[in-house]
C-alpha cells in the first residue's frame, strides 16, 4: 500500500470536502439494502453482469430501480430505520460549517435514499451530487446534472464534480471505496480509500490515505486548515458550484 501524508499536497486557498455514500459516507451500500428489501429477485444476476462489465453502473441501476416494489416515502422511511453513517462525519460536518468549508457528498447513487438518512441523522443541509430522481405513477426517471459535456449518455462524474471545486480554487479532499470514485482519485488533491478503490489506488500509483471512519479526514482538513488562508469565500464556492 503506497500512503502518503495528507498535507504533503500544494496549498490551495481554499479546502473542500467530498464523499461518495454508498459504503463510505454510510456504514451500508443503501442501494442494494433497498434492492434487497423492495427489489425484483433477479436483481443480483444484473449486479454481476455489471461486476463482469457487460454494463456501466448508470444501466445496472436503472434496471435494477425500475422493478422496485415501493414508493419515495416507504423507501426513506426504510433509510430512516436502517441505515447509519459512518463515525465523526457529523463532526467534520460541524468543522466544515464552522469554518466556511465546502463539503458534500458526491455520488452515483439517487438523491431520495441519500437525503433521507442524512435528514435522519440531522445533518440534511449537506448538499447532495447524486442521480436525481422523479417519481411519477410508480415510475422513477433520472436526470444527471453533474456531467462532462457531450458525455451525458455515460450518467453523472465524480471526476468531473471534482474538478469543478478546483477549478474554483478549492484543493480537494476526496472519500471513496469503489470502481466509480476511481477518477475523482486520479484528479483529487488528498484521497481517502478504502475497499476497492484501495486496490485500485495501488495499481495505478495513487497515493492515498486508509479509509475507515471520518475521523482521519477530520484531522487532516484541521491541519491544512491551519496553514491556508482564511477561507471567507467558502460558502460563495459552494452557492456557485450549485447542488
Amino acid at each position: 500500500m503506497k500512503t502518503t501524508d495528507a498535507n504533503s499536497a500544494s496549498g490551495r486557498p481554499h479546502p473542500a470536502v467530498l464523499t461518495d455514500f454508498d459504503d463510505t459516507a454510510a456504514v451500508q451500500n443503501v442501494a442494494e439494502m433497498l434492492l434487497n428489501r423492495f427489489g425484483d429477485p433477479d436483481w443480483k444476476d444484473v449486479r454481476q453482469s455489471f461486476r463482469d462489465g457487460h454494463m456501466d453502473l448508470k444501466e445496472y441501476q436503472e434496471i435494477t430501480f425500475r422493478n422496485i416494489r415501493a414508493d419515495r416515502a416507504t423507501m426513506q422511511s426504510y433509510v430512516k430505520e436502517h441505515a447509519s453513517l459512518r463515525p465523526y462525519f457529523r463532526e467534520l460536518w460541524g468543522f466544515c460549517q464552522s469554518n466556511n468549508i465546502p463539503m458534500a457528498v458526491v455520488s452515483q447513487g439517487l438523491d431520495f435514499y441519500i437525503e433521507a438518512l442524512l435528514e435522519r441523522e440531522g445533518v440534511g443541509r449537506v448538499p447532495v451530487y447524486a442521480v436525481d430522481t422523479e417519481f411519477q405513477d410508480g415510475v422513477i426517471s433520472y436526470h444527471y446534472n453533474h456531467t462532462y459535456p457531450g458525455k451525458e449518455s455515460q450518467g453523472n462524474s465524480k471526476g468531473f464534480v471534482v474538478e469543478s471545486f478546483q477549478n474554483r480554487g478549492c484543493h480537494v479532499f476526496f472519500a471513496g471505496d469503489g470502481r466509480s470514485d476511481l477518477e475523482a482519485a486520479r484528479v483529487a488533491d488528498v484521497i481517502f480509500a478504502h475497499s476497492t478503490l484501495a486496490k485500485f489506488c495501488d495499481e495505478e500509483s495513487i497515493t492515498y490515505q486508509p479509509f475507515n471512519d471520518f475521523g482521519g479526514m477530520l484531522v487532516s482538513v484541521q491541519q491544512f486548515s491551519k496553514h491556508a488562508p482564511e477561507n471567507e469565500a467558502g460558502n460563495e464556492l459552494e452557492k456557485g458550484l450549485g447542488n
